[in-house]
């Protein structure tokens, strides 16, 4: 048997084939977590004139304190035309465009109001109030890059400059294969030796939440007339992520079926704990992940190596998985020969993240994992790490 390959070196295989796709011109409604193929540059000022920040009365810095006339309203949209003069304030209200002449906004709170006038009691300095042209991003300058996310925020961003459109990376295609005899969808009665299939859902709604187009299969059974038929089409996809049948058990056949459809595979077996069993291979452009049965196993792979593939796919700048330190609340004894991801509790103080791991840490316990929020890294080679050590976590 070949020896297990480290994590790292696995990552560095997935991702080494894993092509960013075709681009694809996207408009900004659709565009919702998708990663930009291109550099983007506002059309506009912004903003795009001088504007009041407040609700209140554009004023000349000079007449004030003083008693001035009221010869015009500002609304947002509604800009004044007449250049402001000498002893004159306009009603503006905020986002109006600050008309010709004035140099300041006076909020309202701190103006007297009368019909035709208003007086104000105390000075202002030139430039108050007023939002400058341009204050934002000047028409021309880079808003965002090749490799961003957008964000709602990022979005609101790109409207604002006045962007319909983005060049972007095609969301990939997945195909969700899950396998085994046993498996029954969740709502049918369950024959003796049956179970309920629950690696599907979980896989297609970690996959899409990183931008992938997921098509899920009905559970297959092991056969290898059954497994060619759906592989087969399932292979039409970006991506194939498969649940079961990798190991070396009489029934795991998802392997040879692949290798008799032309998957070349580039390994099987990673130092892992859990989700060891885990195999990929290529067919063409297309990525094969053959993930291990057990739900926490599958997980655990699916966040360390498909969704990094996906967001390499699209063009990401930096697709391996987002690890960040945190402390550990309590010892743990990991197995030193390989990598042990271990699901925590989060708690977040001044000091940081405090992992606390969970009890129940067997691979097939899934109802015990939602009381994770993280998964902790263990690096191979560690022995013990004491309450207090540092440790390496991912959100879940």
């Amino acid at each position: 048997m070949s020896p297990l390959l480290p994590v790292a070196d696995a990552l560095a295989a997935v991702l080494a084939r894993a092509e960013a796709l075709p681009r694809e011109q996207v408009l900004l409604e659709a565009a919702a977590g998708r990663i930009l193929a291109d550099s983007v540059a506002s059309i506009v000022d912004l903003p795009p004139f001088p504007s009041s920040s407040m609700d209140g009365y554009a004023v000349r810095a000079a007449d004030v304190p003083g008693t001035l006339r009221i010869v015009g309203r500002v609304a947002a949209g509604r800009p004044e035309t007449r250049l402001l003069r000498e002893g004159e304030a306009i009603e503006i209200s905020t986002g109006g465009v600050v008309p010709g002449g004035a140099d300041t906004v006076v909020p309202v709170e701190r103006v007297v109001a009368r019909p035709d006038e208003i007086e104000i009691s105390e000075a202002t300095v030139q430039g108050d109030n007023i939002r400058r042209q341009g204050g934002d991003v000047h028409a021309g300058d880079q808003i965002l890059g090749a490799g961003d996310l957008l964000t709602p925020a990022r979005l609101a961003a790109l409207a604002a400059c006045g962007i319909e459109s983005v060049m972007s990376r095609r969301r990939p295609s997945v195909a969700v294969v899950v396998t085994g005899t046993e498996l029954r969808a969740p709502g049918e009665p369950l024959a003796p030796g049956q179970i309920y299939e629950s690696n599907g859902i979980m896989l297609a709604t970690a996959l899409a939440d990183v931008g992938a187009r997921v098509e899920r299969f009905g559970a297959t059974e092991d056969s290898e007339e059954a497994l060619a038929l759906v592989l087969e089409r399932a292979l039409e996809a970006d991506v194939v992520v498969t649940s079961g049948g990798v190991s070396v058990g009489p029934h795991d056949l998802v392997r040879r079926v692949e290798a008799q459809l032309g998957v070349e595979e580039v390994f099987w077996g990673v130092a892992i704990r859990p989700g060891k069993p885990l195999a990929f291979g290529v067919r063409g452009r297309t990525l094969v992940f053959g993930l291990p049965g057990n739900p926490v196993s599958a997980l655990v792979g699916s966040l360390l190596f498909v969704r990094p593939a996906l967001l390499a796919l699209q063009g990401h700048p930096d697709p391996a998985p987002p690890f960040r330190p945190g402390t550990l609340a309590r010892e743990i004894w990991p197995r030193p020969e390989r990598d042990d991801f271990v699901r925590a509790r989060v708690t977040w103080s001044d000091g940081g993240a405090l992992l606390d791991p969970i009890v129940g840490q067997e691979s097939h316990m899934i109802v015990h994992t939602t009381a994770a929020d993280a998964i902790v890294h263990i690096p191979r080679g560690t022995e013990v790490l004491a309450a207090g050590a540092r440790a390496g976590f991912l959100l879940l």
